[in-house]
């Protein structure tokens, strides 16, 4: 429901982003957390930990809209065939 309300004020800003060359530093941000993986016998290795980043929803929203406009255009254009 929130992407109907948003979605036009959204578009807006990504274009203008887009066309501008900016990219606001919050939307660079993201959040790294290190969680071991079980049952490992040594916790001295880097291989005992697994690290998973959160990023920006808004940008995970923008990078799936461009990858689609992406692969609409390879398809259309034959570009991947």
């Amino acid at each position: 429901m929130a992407a109907l309300v948003i979605a036009k004020d959204l578009a807006e800003v990504a274009s203008y982003c887009f066309a501008s060359g900016i990219i606001l530093k919050s939307l660079k941000k993201s959040i790294t957390v290190v969680l071991y993986k079980e049952r490992k016998k040594d916790y001295s290795f880097l291989g005992s930990y697994r690290p998973i980043t959160f990023k920006n929803m808004l940008v995970k929203v923008l990078e799936k809209h461009i990858a689609n406009i992406i692969s609409k255009a390879a398809e259309e254009h034959r570009l991947l065939f």
